[in-house]
Protein backbone atom coordinates (compact mmCIF):
# COMPACT_ATOMS: atom_id res chain seq x y z
CA UNK A 1 0.00 0.00 0.00
CA UNK A 2 1.47 3.83 -0.71
CA UNK A 3 -0.23 7.01 -0.39
CA UNK A 4 0.52 9.53 -3.28
CA UNK A 5 3.32 12.73 -3.07
CA UNK A 6 3.38 15.74 -5.62
CA UNK A 7 6.35 15.51 -7.58
CA UNK A 8 8.31 18.72 -8.94
CA UNK A 9 11.04 18.44 -11.75
CA UNK A 10 13.61 20.76 -12.45
CA UNK A 11 15.35 20.70 -15.92
CA UNK A 12 18.19 22.56 -17.42
CA UNK A 13 17.24 23.25 -21.14
CA UNK A 14 20.79 25.46 -21.57
CA UNK A 15 22.93 22.19 -20.57
CA UNK A 16 21.50 19.32 -22.62
CA UNK A 17 17.98 19.37 -21.33
CA UNK A 18 19.48 17.80 -17.94
CA UNK A 19 16.69 17.00 -15.15
CA UNK A 20 18.77 18.36 -12.32
CA UNK A 21 15.73 17.56 -9.57
CA UNK A 22 13.44 15.02 -9.39
CA UNK A 23 11.81 16.16 -5.90
CA UNK A 24 8.77 14.24 -3.92
CA UNK A 25 7.63 14.92 0.33
CA UNK A 26 11.14 16.67 0.85
CA UNK A 27 12.93 14.31 -0.79
CA UNK A 28 15.01 14.50 -3.58
CA UNK A 29 15.72 11.02 -6.10
CA UNK A 30 18.38 12.25 -8.15
CA UNK A 31 21.65 11.69 -7.54
CA UNK A 32 24.49 13.80 -8.57
CA UNK A 33 28.34 14.35 -8.39
CA UNK A 34 30.64 16.86 -8.93
CA UNK A 35 31.91 16.99 -12.43
CA UNK A 36 33.39 20.56 -13.89
CA UNK A 37 33.58 19.29 -17.51
CA UNK A 38 29.21 19.38 -17.26
CA UNK A 39 28.38 22.71 -17.82
CA UNK A 40 30.84 23.40 -20.89
CA UNK A 41 30.09 20.14 -22.76
CA UNK A 42 29.51 20.60 -25.95
CA UNK A 43 28.87 17.80 -29.07
CA UNK A 44 31.71 15.31 -29.51
CA UNK A 45 33.28 15.83 -26.24
CA UNK A 46 33.44 12.35 -24.19
CA UNK A 47 30.56 11.96 -21.57
CA UNK A 48 30.22 14.20 -18.26
CA UNK A 49 28.82 12.45 -15.71
CA UNK A 50 27.08 14.80 -13.04
CA UNK A 51 24.01 12.81 -12.27
CA UNK A 52 20.21 13.76 -12.69
CA UNK A 53 18.63 12.10 -15.92
CA UNK A 54 20.10 12.68 -18.96
CA UNK A 55 17.95 12.28 -22.21
CA UNK A 56 19.77 9.90 -23.84
CA UNK A 57 19.28 9.55 -27.80
CA UNK A 58 19.87 8.00 -30.24
CA UNK A 59 22.05 5.84 -28.30
CA UNK A 60 23.15 5.53 -24.64
CA UNK A 61 26.75 3.62 -25.47
CA UNK A 62 28.58 3.76 -28.28
CA UNK A 63 28.78 6.79 -30.61
CA UNK A 64 27.92 9.08 -29.43
CA UNK A 65 28.44 7.60 -25.85
CA UNK A 66 25.30 8.74 -24.37
CA UNK A 67 24.07 10.38 -27.16
CA UNK A 68 23.23 13.44 -29.14
CA UNK A 69 21.16 15.50 -27.21
CA UNK A 70 23.25 15.60 -23.62
CA UNK A 71 25.58 17.89 -24.95
CA UNK A 72 23.53 20.58 -27.01
CA UNK A 73 21.36 23.48 -25.84
CA UNK A 74 17.69 23.02 -25.75
CA UNK A 75 15.26 25.53 -26.19
CA UNK A 76 12.12 26.40 -24.26
CA UNK A 77 9.09 27.50 -25.75
CA UNK A 78 5.49 27.32 -24.44
CA UNK A 79 5.90 25.30 -22.14
CA UNK A 80 7.62 23.05 -24.21
CA UNK A 81 11.19 21.91 -24.77
CA UNK A 82 13.07 20.59 -27.75
CA UNK A 83 16.43 20.22 -29.41
CA UNK A 84 17.36 19.84 -33.06
CA UNK A 85 20.49 17.69 -33.49
CA UNK A 86 22.15 16.46 -37.12
CA UNK A 87 19.31 13.77 -38.21
CA UNK A 88 16.33 14.18 -35.86
CA UNK A 89 14.54 16.77 -33.66
CA UNK A 90 13.23 16.27 -30.30
CA UNK A 91 10.99 17.46 -27.90
CA UNK A 92 8.89 17.03 -24.41
CA UNK A 93 6.14 18.51 -23.27
CA UNK A 94 6.23 17.71 -18.79
CA UNK A 95 3.18 18.52 -17.06
CA UNK A 96 1.72 17.51 -13.61
CA UNK A 97 -1.75 15.39 -13.53
CA UNK A 98 -3.36 14.54 -10.25
CA UNK A 99 -0.39 13.93 -8.60
CA UNK A 100 1.69 12.08 -11.23
CA UNK A 101 4.39 13.65 -13.55
CA UNK A 102 3.67 13.30 -17.55
CA UNK A 103 6.04 13.93 -19.93
CA UNK A 104 5.30 13.49 -23.91
CA UNK A 105 7.85 12.99 -26.40
CA UNK A 106 7.62 13.37 -29.76
CA UNK A 107 11.12 12.88 -32.15
CA UNK A 108 10.75 13.88 -35.69
CA UNK A 109 12.99 12.31 -38.17
CA UNK A 110 13.41 10.63 -41.65
CA UNK A 111 10.41 7.78 -42.18
CA UNK A 112 12.89 4.02 -41.19
CA UNK A 113 15.47 6.58 -38.82
CA UNK A 114 16.28 4.14 -36.26
CA UNK A 115 17.08 5.28 -32.64
CA UNK A 116 16.92 4.40 -28.84
CA UNK A 117 15.53 6.80 -26.01
CA UNK A 118 16.67 6.22 -22.00
CA UNK A 119 15.05 8.12 -19.84
CA UNK A 120 18.78 7.98 -17.96
CA UNK A 121 18.04 8.51 -13.89
CA UNK A 122 20.57 7.95 -11.45
CA UNK A 123 19.10 7.91 -8.39
CA UNK A 124 19.89 8.39 -4.54
CA UNK A 125 19.37 5.53 -3.18
CA UNK A 126 20.42 3.30 0.26
CA UNK A 127 22.57 0.03 0.45
CA UNK A 128 18.84 -1.50 1.36
CA UNK A 129 17.12 -0.25 -1.75
CA UNK A 130 15.11 -2.34 -3.86
CA UNK A 131 13.77 -2.57 -7.72
CA UNK A 132 10.47 -3.62 -8.21
CA UNK A 133 10.36 -5.41 -12.03
CA UNK A 134 7.64 -8.81 -12.25
CA UNK A 135 9.90 -11.60 -11.24
CA UNK A 136 10.50 -13.83 -14.52
CA UNK A 137 10.48 -11.22 -16.79
CA UNK A 138 13.11 -12.14 -19.39
CA UNK A 139 15.81 -9.83 -19.46
CA UNK A 140 19.45 -9.16 -21.37
CA UNK A 141 22.11 -9.49 -18.90
CA UNK A 142 25.24 -7.15 -19.93
CA UNK A 143 27.98 -8.22 -17.31
CA UNK A 144 30.60 -5.24 -18.91
CA UNK A 145 30.25 -2.15 -20.71
CA UNK A 146 30.30 -3.72 -23.91
CA UNK A 147 27.66 -4.72 -26.45
CA UNK A 148 27.86 -8.03 -25.21
CA UNK A 149 25.09 -9.27 -23.15
CA UNK A 150 23.66 -12.87 -22.49
CA UNK A 151 19.71 -13.49 -21.39
CA UNK A 152 18.33 -14.05 -17.79
CA UNK A 153 15.44 -13.85 -16.26
CA UNK A 154 14.86 -10.85 -13.76
CA UNK A 155 15.75 -10.28 -11.02
CA UNK A 156 18.33 -13.32 -11.33
CA UNK A 157 21.94 -12.36 -13.17
CA UNK A 158 24.00 -15.20 -14.55
CA UNK A 159 27.12 -15.94 -11.82
CA UNK A 160 27.37 -16.32 -8.27
CA UNK A 161 26.32 -12.39 -8.02
CA UNK A 162 23.00 -13.04 -6.89
CA UNK A 163 19.83 -10.90 -7.71
CA UNK A 164 19.53 -7.81 -9.49
CA UNK A 165 16.83 -5.74 -7.78
CA UNK A 166 18.61 -5.63 -4.54
CA UNK A 167 22.23 -2.99 -4.23
CA UNK A 168 23.44 -3.39 -1.39
CA UNK A 169 27.24 -2.02 -0.30
CA UNK A 170 29.62 -1.03 -2.95
CA UNK A 171 31.62 -4.40 -3.58
CA UNK A 172 33.63 -3.36 -6.69
CA UNK A 173 30.99 -4.66 -8.87
CA UNK A 174 29.25 -2.75 -12.23
CA UNK A 175 26.77 -4.65 -14.48
CA UNK A 176 23.80 -3.61 -16.55
CA UNK A 177 20.38 -5.52 -17.62
CA UNK A 178 17.46 -4.42 -20.10
CA UNK A 179 14.17 -5.88 -19.06
CA UNK A 180 11.55 -6.18 -21.12
CA UNK A 181 9.08 -4.07 -19.06
CA UNK A 182 7.13 -1.15 -19.41
CA UNK A 183 7.57 0.36 -15.99
CA UNK A 184 9.51 -0.15 -12.83
CA UNK A 185 9.38 0.83 -9.24
CA UNK A 186 11.86 1.97 -6.91
CA UNK A 187 11.65 1.29 -3.21
CA UNK A 188 14.19 2.92 -0.54
CA UNK A 189 13.55 4.14 2.99
CA UNK A 190 9.58 3.73 3.27
CA UNK A 191 8.92 5.72 0.09
CA UNK A 192 8.43 4.88 -3.52
CA UNK A 193 8.82 6.09 -7.03
CA UNK A 194 7.25 4.49 -9.96
CA UNK A 195 7.60 4.82 -13.75
CA UNK A 196 6.12 3.80 -17.34
CA UNK A 197 6.85 4.10 -20.34
CA UNK A 198 4.07 3.71 -23.38
CA UNK A 199 4.37 3.86 -27.11
CA UNK A 200 2.04 2.50 -29.51
CA UNK A 201 4.47 0.47 -32.08
CA UNK A 202 7.83 0.36 -30.28
CA UNK A 203 9.98 -1.55 -28.20
CA UNK A 204 9.98 -0.34 -24.88
CA UNK A 205 11.76 -1.48 -21.80
CA UNK A 206 13.59 -0.65 -18.49
CA UNK A 207 17.42 -0.58 -18.60
CA UNK A 208 19.30 -0.94 -15.24
CA UNK A 209 23.12 0.23 -14.20
CA UNK A 210 24.05 -0.98 -10.92
CA UNK A 211 27.52 0.49 -10.88
CA UNK A 212 28.45 -0.22 -6.79
CA UNK A 213 31.68 1.49 -7.32
CA UNK A 214 33.27 -0.86 -10.14
CA UNK A 215 33.12 1.75 -12.94
CA UNK A 216 34.95 3.70 -14.38
CA UNK A 217 38.41 1.67 -14.06
CA UNK A 218 40.17 4.64 -12.78
CA UNK A 219 38.42 6.29 -9.77
CA UNK A 220 35.57 4.46 -9.24
CA UNK A 221 32.50 5.55 -7.86
CA UNK A 222 28.62 4.38 -6.63
CA UNK A 223 26.29 5.24 -8.82
CA UNK A 224 22.18 3.22 -9.84
CA UNK A 225 20.56 3.77 -12.83
CA UNK A 226 16.90 3.27 -13.80
CA UNK A 227 15.73 4.12 -16.62
CA UNK A 228 12.60 3.63 -18.87
CA UNK A 229 13.34 3.54 -22.79
CA UNK A 230 12.62 2.88 -26.49
CA UNK A 231 14.42 0.04 -27.62
CA UNK A 232 16.16 -3.27 -26.40
CA UNK A 233 20.16 -2.52 -26.15
CA UNK A 234 22.52 -0.31 -25.15
CA UNK A 235 24.44 0.75 -28.04
CA UNK A 236 22.64 1.24 -31.06
CA UNK A 237 24.90 -0.53 -33.25
CA UNK A 238 24.14 -3.63 -31.76
CA UNK A 239 20.33 -3.25 -32.39
CA UNK A 240 18.57 -6.13 -34.15
CA UNK A 241 15.69 -6.44 -35.46
CA UNK A 242 12.57 -4.91 -33.30
CA UNK A 243 15.62 -3.81 -30.94
CA UNK A 244 14.99 -0.53 -31.75
CA UNK A 245 12.49 2.62 -32.26
CA UNK A 246 12.10 3.25 -36.13
CA UNK A 247 10.58 6.18 -37.13
CA UNK A 248 7.23 6.03 -39.32
CA UNK A 249 5.61 7.03 -42.43
CA UNK A 250 4.49 9.83 -40.53
CA UNK A 251 7.94 10.78 -40.06
CA UNK A 252 7.19 11.25 -36.42
CA UNK A 253 7.55 8.92 -33.08
CA UNK A 254 5.41 9.80 -29.90
CA UNK A 255 6.08 8.77 -26.21
CA UNK A 256 4.85 8.93 -22.78
CA UNK A 257 6.75 8.77 -19.56
CA UNK A 258 5.04 8.77 -16.55
CA UNK A 259 6.09 9.17 -12.98
CA UNK A 260 4.12 8.85 -9.68
CA UNK A 261 5.56 9.00 -5.76
CA UNK A 262 4.30 8.27 -2.44
CA UNK A 263 5.40 6.59 0.63
CA UNK A 264 4.76 3.10 1.47
CA UNK A 265 3.71 1.04 4.75
CA UNK A 266 5.28 -2.29 3.75
CA UNK A 267 7.65 -1.92 0.43
CA UNK A 268 7.51 -5.56 0.47
CA UNK A 269 3.81 -5.52 -0.61
CA UNK A 270 3.74 -3.78 -3.54
CA UNK A 271 4.55 -5.93 -6.39
CA UNK A 272 5.20 -4.52 -10.06
CA UNK A 273 3.37 -6.35 -12.76
CA UNK A 274 5.84 -6.55 -15.96
CA UNK A 275 4.20 -5.76 -18.83
CA UNK A 276 6.14 -6.91 -22.15
CA UNK A 277 7.42 -5.17 -25.13
CA UNK A 278 5.55 -5.29 -28.73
Amino acid sequence: MSSLTALTIETDPAHGGRWTSLLAGGREWLWHRDEPRRARAVPGDAFADAGGLEECVPTVRGTPDHGDAWARPWQRAAGTESVACADFRLSRRIRGDEGSVVVDYRLTAEPGYRFLWAAHALLDLSDEARIGIGDGTQARFYPDGGARWVPCSWPSQPGPAGRLDRLGPEDGTAVGAIVDSSRVSVHDGGAVLRMAVESEGQPVSVAVWRNLGGFPEQEPYRSIGVEPMLGRVFDLAAAGDGDAACVPRSGEVRWRLTMTAGAETDPETDPVTAVPTQ
